[in-house]
Formats: C-alpha cells, sequence, structure tokens
C-alpha cells in the first residue's frame, strides 16, 4: 500500500511556453467516473461503501508497513464522508477515490486514490493503493492503478507520485508499473518517494 501525501508547495498560477505572460487557465476538476479494467469496475467511492469495505480493511496484516489499525465502522463511514467530498477543507487539495469491485461478483477488494494539487508545470496527483490481503498476488493493485493513471491523464494530469515503504517490494513493483523511479527523497516514516512525469 501506498500513501497519498500533499506536495510540499502549494499551488501556484505559472507563465508556460507560449502563454505570452498570461498564466494558463486554472485546473477544472473533473467529477469522478466509474472506471473499468479488465478485472474490475472501479466505482467513485461514497459513504456507502464504508460497510462493505469494513471487512477488508479489518485485517492487522494490510497495516504491516504502513502502520495503523482496522478502522471501526463508525470511524470509516465518518472518513469516507470526508473524502468523498472531493476536495480538502481549505480546497487546495482535490480528492478522488475509488473501490476496487471485481467481476466475479465476490465484493469490493480494495480502493485506490489520487491527491491532485495545481502546482507550476500543472496538476500533479499523489498515488495510494490498497488491496485486501485475501486478493493480493493476482496484479488487481497495478490493474486499478494504472487505470485511475490512465483516467487522471486524460483530464490533464501529467505528473505522478507515491511514497512507498523501502520493504514493500509489492507496492514498489506496482509503481514501476504506473512508470515511477524512486527519487532521492524519503519522508519522516522513511518512506521513499517514487515520481514519473516531468
Amino acid at each position: 500500500m501506498a500513501d497519498a501525501r500533499p506536495a510540499e508547495d502549494p499551488p501556484r498560477p505559472s507563465e508556460g511556453p507560449g502563454s505570452g505572460g498570461r498564466a494558463p487557465a486554472p485546473w477544472s476538476p473533473p467529477a469522478p467516473e466509474e472506471i473499468t479494467t479488465a478485472r474490475m469496475v472501479l466505482e467513485p467511492l461514497t459513504p456507502d461503501h464504508a460497510g462493505p469495505m469494513l471487512p477488508v480493511l479489518a485485517d492487522p496484516a494490510l497495516y504491516a508497513f504502513t502502520g495503523g489499525e482496522p478502522p471501526t465502522a463508525d470511524g470509516l463511514r465518518r472518513r469516507y464522508e470526508l473524502q468523498s467530498a472531493g476536495r480538502s477543507p481549505g480546497g487546495e487539495e482535490s480528492w478522488f477515490n475509488w473501490i476496487l469491485c471485481t467481476r466475479d461478483g465476490s465484493g469490493p477488494a480494495g480502493f485506490v486514490q489520487a491527491t491532485v494539487v495545481l502546482g507550476a508545470p500543472g496538476p500533479a496527483a499523489d498515488l495510494a493503493w490498497a488491496v485486501g490481503v485475501p486478493h493480493q498476488g493476482r496484479g488487481l493493485a497495478a490493474e486499478a492503478a494504472l487505470g485511475m493513471r490512465d483516467w487522471l491523464s486524460a483530464r490533464g494530469v501529467r505528473r505522478f507520485g507515491a511514497w512507498v515503504h523501502p520493504r514493500h517490494g509489492a507496492s514498489a513493483g506496482v509503481a514501476r508499473r504506473l512508470g515511477m523511479a524512486p527519487a532521492p527523497r524519503r519522508d519522516a516514516d522513511g518512506e521513499v518517494r517514487w515520481e514519473s512525469g516531468g
């Protein structure tokens, strides 16, 4: 699992090549849509996903690298109510969250999420993903993360990043599938920054 983190610098307009000295039009966050992949349907998050997702997030092994503990039913619903608003309280971040629903009808398998900020070169997204323990080892995280990245790319996001624990080989593999490479940066928890795009 990778943790989505806000960008270090606040959003600010820039003057791109050929702009004639004018800042580009601000990026307008799109409404999240259903994303279809080969084996899954990624549903935009709603508070009603809290109930079905509670058992997916209940295994303590899911937090071996990221820390934390399984949520309570009330806590997860409150979290989803906040996340499904689609933006941070101050409005500086746009939030996109999807629940991974497999086509075999076995219920939700995990989630992917993106935190998008508008920086000087344009919108940039920090990505995160998590797949429940019974569903791991099938490539679902990479498939869903690629679907999310492609959806964001089609809507103007050109830079992507993630924070990955240095011993979490599976998440590092997902980051590589996304075209990311490790950068010489670590956060306070020792997680490595992975990045792609210019």
